[in-house]
């Protein structure tokens, strides 16, 4: 198929953006991209599909979310960590059965492609919510993903530490490399604190020793920091401590760091950053010090978080506010720049969750991942500059077409693959009785009084 009459922005290592370009897929691979004359020229029996008016850029990817929280959308808006975490998250999350927890996941799913994500990192699935059901989404859906499932469970629970653990090596025999390798199988691990340090150190070293990635939340909060400190550590010395600190760990927030030693430990490990602005801002976590950890040479990518602390899963939302934050707190408009920013999203990404050398950027020989944005719309006209408009004007609403493995997933704003209606409605009922179940209605409804139909 030939892709036509797109401005492409490439985020190669030349970052080329060429106009009225052209992406030649064959199979799963992008088999060559140029100009749409010359691609015409050469492959003149090719099927076309008209990207006129279009901006593509590669496929974004999320490094952080939470896919079984598109049931809990608004239902912990004015909370800080600690306690959305223990008054509402896991009391509804403890009472979601794994269908529930499917439709959760198809939800997500579903907003995610429909807004350009094409590869995202599940943090932390649970234990109860029936992680091979996670996969066969993930199968059947098209899209790309890296899947971690939590380990080690809290030690309060018998043998659940070398369970979950045994668990998670299970899946990664069974599932790492299924649906033409665009599954991958991580650990999720537990947050710090909940569990004794040597659990964490059998967990990395099952980890090491079978090559599987590890995810963790890590210095969300001031409370996690004192934390780290009342225990004689720095977020990134206990880190190094249990074995985390490696280039195949993705460290997920980072807000709160030692001022003199853990940026550069950060940066001397390979280890990478997840920053999820929105999640921090909302929460009043606080805001990662993303500009010194960039100059630093540590690799920063975004993660769009799980819907009760984000609301939604549109990563071009989340790659504005990105950029904008750092600007409000140093009084310095030159932090980031547009193309810093949409690399965080794309080629970053991609090297967190060790794919760089398959997707992130648009090259021959490369995964054909990648979205098209319609800029026929007022507020992405006039576009003087591609990139500013992609990263401070558009929303995954303006996403048009998905292509993932190579395969057209999102048409004209369809998605092709799954029932978008019918996940729409089964969310609204299983969301309504997780509620109910978990005797929060009153909670989390508004304070405004709602009137029922009689």
């Amino acid at each position: 198929m030939l892709y036509t009459h797109a401005t492409i922005i490439t985020v190669d290592p030349a970052r080329r953006i060429i106009e009225d370009g052209a992406i030649y897929v064959r199979g799963n691979i992008i088999a060559d991209l140029d100009a749409t004359s010359i691609l015409r020229r050469r492959y003149p029996l090719e099927r076309e599909y008209d990207l006129s008016g279009h901006i593509v850029v590669p496929g974004l990817i999320s490094t952080h979310t939470h896919t079984i929280q598109s049931l809990l959308r608004g239902t912990a808006d004015n909370e800080a960590l600690e306690s959305w975490l223990a008054d509402v998250i896991r009391p509804l999350q403890r009472s979601m059965t794994a269908e529930e927890a499917s439709v959760g996941v198809q939800l997500s799913v579903v907003e995610m492609l429909k807004s350009g994500t094409t590869c995202f990192l599940e943090s932390m699935f649970l234990e109860h919510h029936d992680f091979n059901q996670l996969c066969l989404v993930v199968q059947d859906s098209g899209i790309r993903g890296c899947l971690g499932q939590m380990a080690p469970l809290p030690t309060s629970a018998e043998n659940a530490a070398e369970r979950s653990i045994a668990n998670v090596v299970h899946s990664w025999k069974n599932w790492n490399g299924a649906a033409n390798d665009r599954i991958r199988i991580w650990f999720g691990a537990l947050t710090p604190g909940l569990a004794a340090d040597g659990r964490f150190k059998e967990m990395t070293a099952a980890a090491h020793s079978h090559g599987i990635p590890i995810t963790i939340h890590c210095a969300e909060t001031k409370l996690q920091y004192n934390s780290f400190v009342s225990l004689g550590h720095t977020p990134v010395s206990w880190a190094e401590s249990v074995g985390l600190l490696t280039p195949s760990t993705v460290l997920v927030h980072m807000v709160h760091l030692d001022k003199s030693d853990d940026i550069p430990k950060l940066a001397a490990s390979g280890a990478h950053i997840a920053h999820c602005p929105t999640s921090n801002a909302k929460l009043a976590s606080g805001i990662a010090r993303v500009p010194e950890l960039v100059a630093a040479g540590v690799n920063v990518a975004i993660g769009a978080d799980g819907a009760p602390c984000q609301n939604t899963c549109d990563l071009l939302q989340e790659l504005k506010l990105a950029a904008i934050i750092q600007r409000s707190i140093s009084n310095n408009p030159r932090l980031f720049r547009a193309e810093t920013i949409l690399e965080m999203g794309t080629i970053n990404g991609a090297r967190a969750l060790g794919l760089a050398d398959q997707i992130g950027s648009l090259e021959v020989e490369k995964k054909a991942d990648f979205i098209a944005i319609d800029m026929r719309k007022p507020h992405l006209q006039p576009c003087n500059n591609p990139v500013s408009n992609v990263v401070y004007s558009a929303t995954g609403r303006d996403v048009t077409l998905v292509v993932v493995d190579g395969q057209l997933i999102v048409d004209r704003g369809k998605v092709l693959t799954m029932d978008e209606e019918a996940i729409i409605e089964a969310a609204k009922q299983k969301s309504y009785n997780i509620i109910q179940r978990a005797g929060l209605t009153d909670q989390i409804r508004s304070i405004w009084p709602v009137h029922q139909p009689r």
